[in-house]
């Protein structure tokens, strides 16, 4: 089974793809904070789903059977990389920014 196989197959049994780009976008950007010891408000982590973000569409785009890229293709990895990317972004802007948005109120 190829990758693209893969993820048609994982995606028809739990939730659509663009819903399995942000999933699994949150789940890289939180496990990797946890395996490199860096906060979410570190490029680290970030950096790592952006990585993993982009070998996935090349991988989508110049292995997928065609002979040569298709616009339609192009289109499609962009779509893919702005539903990958915004959480993670949103993420760590806000925990560099706005660290206060994930702290407990003080009680009085």
């Amino acid at each position: 089974m190829d990758w693209t196989t893969t993820k048609q197959f994982v995606s028809d049994f739990t939730v659509s793809k663009d819903a399995l780009h942000i999933y699994a976008a949150f789940a890289i950007q939180v496990f990797s904070a946890a395996i490199i010891r860096r906060p979410l408000s570190s490029f680290a982590p970030w950096t790592c789903v952006l990585a993993v973000a982009v070998l996935n569409e090349i991988i989508d785009t110049f292995f997928a059977g065609e002979a040569s890229v298709q616009a339609w293709q192009v289109l499609g990895a962009a779509h893919d990389m702005l539903n990958t990317m915004f959480l993670p972004t949103a993420l760590l802007l806000l925990s560099r920014f706005a660290p206060n948005v994930f702290e407990r109120p003080k009680s009085s």
